[in-house]
């Protein structure tokens, strides 16, 4: 009870995020549930992504920090921290290696981008699975509220999945109401 009025009602705490509707709430498909699970040890928030494997072309260039990675299949995770305007981390991974690591302060203002990033990757039997090593001084102060999302798919055929959906007229990833209080490892 003390925890839960520490985090406010209705927090979740570090374990598997389940990505398995789309942006407005609507169920997802079975086959394209995102199952993300969130660790950590002293110096990282380990973060590992088990999703189908879509198929998408890979971005141009090689594997490593890539922007405009939201342009291709991708899985998200933004981790908001305390202040005004709020500061947080975006940190994307793709089934190809390519992954984006943003700081931003206030809704889409990049203040740090192309931050380096431990990220390995493999595509197996119609699925792909990712770990990404990011470093604690990437992370804002807590406490801490997040969200997750997986996008897939090309031109009308696009898919927008969020774990807490963000509501709204169209799919906006930066829409900081819809994060959810959550204990980091």
């Amino acid at each position: 009870m003390i925890l839960g009025a520490l985090l406010g009602l209705g927090a979740a705490m570090a374990g598997e995020l389940r990505i398995d509707s789309l942006w407005d709430g609507t169920p997802a498909e079975p086959g394209e549930v995102v199952l993300v699970a969130v660790e950590g040890d002293r110096d990282h928030l380990l973060l590992t992504v088990d999703a189908p494997y879509h198929g998408d072309p890979a971005p141009p260039g090689p594997r490593g920090s890539t922007w405009r990675l939201w342009d291709y299949e991708v899985v998200e995770v933004f981790v908001a921290g305390l202040g005004q305007p709020v500061p947080y981390l975006e940190v994307e991974l793709g089934p190809h290696g390519h992954h984006l690591v943003l700081q931003l302060q206030g809704e889409r203002n990049v203040v740090q981008s192309g931050l380096v990033l431990e990220y390995q990757v493999t595509i197996d039997s119609g699925r792909w699975r990712g770990t990404a090593r990011v470093p604690r001084s990437y992370l804002p102060l807590a406490p801490h509220r997040i969200n997750a999302y997986a996008i897939h798919g090309q031109g009308a055929e696009r898919r927008y999945l969020a774990w807490s959906p963000t509501l709204g007229e169209q799919p906006d990833f930066h829409r900081l109401k819809s994060f959810r209080p959550y204990l980091l490892p």
